[in-house]
């Protein structure tokens, strides 16, 4: 982390929600996410309407040119914080990699939904058996959650066919074309191919798979250990976005994303955060659980993608998260 000349002119009042008397300007946190999502509005929030640039932070923010580029960001030391999935530490561990922490929550369930070639009003996961789904390719956790969900509805998931190598591209392309019974993927991809005909959605992964941590705040432990109050800093402000949303429309929250999704019709983009917050999509406070913890821990080893349980204190650190809320004001 480096000091920028002056991130003032960066700052945006943050919705009439927190304005702090004294505020030390110039400290540039550089945050990676995975790919640009909707689904992660609350770091957006976070950034576009002021609420981590109250806290005097600058966030230079990249998006990882491939599939797991947030875990090698922090590894070579190009990025601070990363914004993924608690899979992420899991896999680094379990094959015996260096631990990343997690230490703020932004999103308590599955992003991601389930649209049919043709309508099913009366859909049922059995339906699935002996057709082709395109599954998200660019992470291996709605994947593992739609094992999950299949097992626990009797559906073996060998008697599915997932294609999951695709690009969204061509995902789109194939499903377009009719080379798959099944899509799933998120917003706003889903809302467009809705909205044109093309696909009827038939389930919510996020409803159907259940409460689980499915992305968060990571870092070092080094760097927790050594930027822990810059890091307390930037998690009141996640914390104070995530107040914020709560309290907010759809369409609120729609127009401070528009700066981060300017390609994405505005209406479609208040939809499918409508959609999101229907399904509680964002948590309210950035503490993780170890109740879900252990759920997602229970859905990588039913699938296979860990051998062994790992445990909860040696991949969270939730004390910085409930140091935040606790001087949280406003």
């Amino acid at each position: 982390m480096r000091p920028a000349s002056s991130a003032r002119s960066w700052f945006r009042q943050p919705g009439g929600e927190y304005t702090p008397d004294t505020v030390t300007v110039g400290r540039r946190l550089r945050v990676v996410e995975p790919f640009r999502s909707l689904f992660y509005a609350p770091q957006f929030v976070a950034i576009h309407g002021g609420h981590l640039g109250a806290e005097g932070l600058e966030i230079a923010l990249s998006t990882a040119a491939r599939a797991g580029g947030t875990v090698e960001a922090l590894r070579n030391g190009s990025a601070d914080l990363a914004l993924g999935g608690l899979m992420r530490s899991f896999e680094l561990v379990d094959r015996g990699g260096p631990r990343l922490v997690h230490f703020a929550a932004v999103n308590d369930r599955n992003g991601f939904f389930l649209l049919s070639r043709h309508p099913r009003p009366r859909f049922a996961w059995p339906e699935l058996l002996g057709r082709t789904v395109i599954s998200f390719g660019g992470a291996p956790t709605p994947w593992l959650c739609m094992q999950a969900v299949l097992r626990r509805h009797g559906v073996d998931p060998a008697r599915v066919t997932f294609v999951r190598d695709l690009s969204t591209a061509d995902a789109i392309a194939a499903f377009r074309a009719g080379k798959a019974d099944f899509l799933e993927h998120g917003p706003p991809i889903v809302d467009e191919l809705v909205a044109d005909g093309t696909g009827h959605l038939v389930a919510s992964m996020g409803e159907a798979t259940g409460p689980v941590p499915f992305s968060s705040f990571m870092a070092t432990p080094e760097t927790l250990a050594r930027e822990r109050d810059v890091i307390v800093r930037f998690v009141r402000g996640l914390a104070r976005a995530q107040r914020w949303m709560a309290a907010a429309t759809a369409a609120e929250i729609a127009a401070v994303l528009a700066p981060a999704f300017a390609d994405i019709d505005a209406g479609i983009r208040v939809r499918a955060v409508e959609r999101y917050r229907l399904q509680s999509t964002w948590v309210a406070e950035p503490v993780l659980t170890r109740a879900g913890f252990e759920a997602l821990q229970e859905i990588l080893l039913g699938g296979g993608f860990i051998t062994r349980r790992h445990r909860f204190e040696d991949l969270v650190d939730t004390e910085l998260a409930s140091h935040a809320i606790g001087t949280l004001t406003g």
